[in-house]
């Protein structure tokens, strides 16, 4: 998955003159995540994390378990209507720096598979992608029974993020964002 517009959001309750000194706790989704690489880009100095479900970093912001958090995925589009406000755009940043596409995740193999299965496997996904372009609405039910945000409008918008043409084909501009 790589995208534009897409990048992990640092929200906080209230604004912060610098985020960077005034910032004491954040909550991430992950030390092993994009998220949590681009907060440690952008703010080095923000070291007093804890790690919590994705889905639970609004509320530990919103509790003041914590002063700030790194949310992904559909929280996106529901922080603002918690009353939380957007303290930096992390996928922004990297997109102004790199001038290229934030890699958010991404399908891996095993090396000891045959090439002919590692092909087939790569068939397969690519008729699924470009089966649920061509058939938007096939995946409604499944998405709706496995969503963390029921709104249709926030998986709409969530699944725009991130299945997109570099679903397909990463392209040199995909390979290009993977090794930087």
């Amino acid at each position: 998955a790589l995208g534009k517009g897409v990048g992990p959001l640092l929200i906080s309750k209230k604004k912060f003159a610098n985020p960077a000194t005034e910032i004491n706790s954040i909550a991430i989704p992950g030390k092993n995540t994009t998220a949590f690489l681009l907060l440690r880009t952008f703010y080095p100095e923000l070291s007093n994390v804890t790690e919590l479900v994705f889905s639970d970093i609004e509320s530990a912001v919103l509790d003041g378990k914590v002063d700030a958090g790194v949310i992904i995925h559909e929280n996106r589009f529901t922080y603002e209507s918690k009353g939380l406000i957007k303290i930096a755009d992390l996928g922004d940043l990297w997109e102004k720096k790199t001038q290229l596409p934030i890699p958010l995740g991404g399908i891996a193999i095993r090396r000891d598979l045959s090439e002919d299965e590692k092909k087939k496997v790569e068939r397969v996904l690519r008729k699924s992608v470009e089966f649920a372009f061509a058939n938007p609405d096939s995946s409604y039910e499944f998405v709706k029974a496995h969503a963390q945000e029921m709104s249709e409008d926030v998986r709409k918008k969530h699944i725009e993020l991130y299945v997109n043409s570099f679903s397909i084909d990463l392209g040199d501009k995909g390979k290009k964002a993977i090794h930087e």
